[in-house]
């Protein structure tokens, strides 16, 4: 089902960068609307035919100069250059991720009018209190991984005045990891706080980031429902009709709990709000069609 359209301009040309499945469905959107996409991989396999397909490794120089464009969104990944199928074993986070920054900056003829850098909630981690974390909170980042996040955001900032984009743990088809955990039993940490938006909100959440006049620098993905994540199993192994999985011992209170209202007033209303009816739905699909092969 198509994704209503967005509130304001479309831009005319869209670099995006790292275009794996979240790439592609904000790209099928732009195309939709009117807009021209390039998408910029190493792959350029299983795009669709209504791209200008950039097969480009950005772990080293580009060696050429990539197309001019009003706006770019950048989906790189760390521990990897470029998101996209059978790409191999890449460089460490520790300098592929910025290294592709650096380059991508490099091989761009102008800066782009509108710049959208997908980062994680992940760089908030170091935070244990229980208290609801807004834009407003200081980074915590822990362990290598989201420290190159966090200075991914930083160095996005600086090469392309880039808006930030914070999402959480991201599902839907194709991206059924605590489902999939429920049906093999595996033991699950109970007491967990956790947050999660659905890729379609997350997939309308780029497009306005890209099309508002004035969009927030900085904005967490986030629903409504940041719930302990033996909550959200429990409801899902209802759905399935099978038993809840085994609690992990020992049990410890770790996790953060996001607030979203700025992303409530920048999109108005969500698809999925919480995780009951993004999971519902999701589980119902499954149901219909089988379970989705995309991971």
């Amino acid at each position: 089902m198509p994704l209503p359209a967005p509130s304001h301009h479309t831009p005319d040309r869209t670099l995006l960068v790292g275009c794996g499945a979240l790439g592609t469905r904000l790209g099928q959107q732009l195309v939709r609307h009117g807009g021209q996409v390039f998408a910029l991989r190493r792959s350029p396999a299983g795009l669709p035919a209504a791209f200008t397909a950039l097969a480009v490794d950005l772990s080293v120089p580009v060696g050429r100069e990539l197309p001019a464009v009003d706006a770019m969104v950048i989906t790189l990944p760390p521990g990897g250059p470029v998101s996209g199928p059978a790409l191999g074993p890449g460089p460490g986070p520790d300098d592929g991720y910025l290294a592709s920054l650096r380059n991508l900056a490099a091989a761009l003829p102008r800066v782009p009018e509108r710049v959208v850098l997908v980062s994680s909630t992940r760089v908030l981690g170091g935070h244990t209190g229980g208290r609801p974390l807004t834009e407003g909170d200081e980074p915590a980042p822990v362990g290598p991984r989201a420290e190159v996040l966090l200075e991914g955001e930083r160095l996005a900032t600086e090469l392309f005045d880039a808006h930030v984009l914070r999402p959480a743990g991201i599902y839907g088809p194709g991206r059924e990891m605590l489902l999939r955990k429920v049906l093999d039993g595996d033991p699950v940490q109970y007491a967990r706080r956790t947050n999660r938006i659905h890729e379609d909100d997350l997939v309308r959440t780029l497009q306005a980031v890209l099309t508002a006049e004035e969009p927030p620098r900085l904005l967490h993905a986030v629903d409504r429902s940041p719930a302990p994540l033996g909550e959200v199993i429990t409801f899902i192994a209802e759905r399935l009709g099978v038993p809840a999985p085994p609690r992990l011992q020992p049990e410890e209170t770790t996790g953060t709990v996001l607030d979203g209202s700025r992303l409530l007033g920048v999109l108005g209303t969500l698809e999925h709000p919480t995780y009951r009816e993004g999971y519902g739905r999701l589980i119902a699909g499954r149901e219909q069609t089988g379970p989705a092969q995309r991971t």
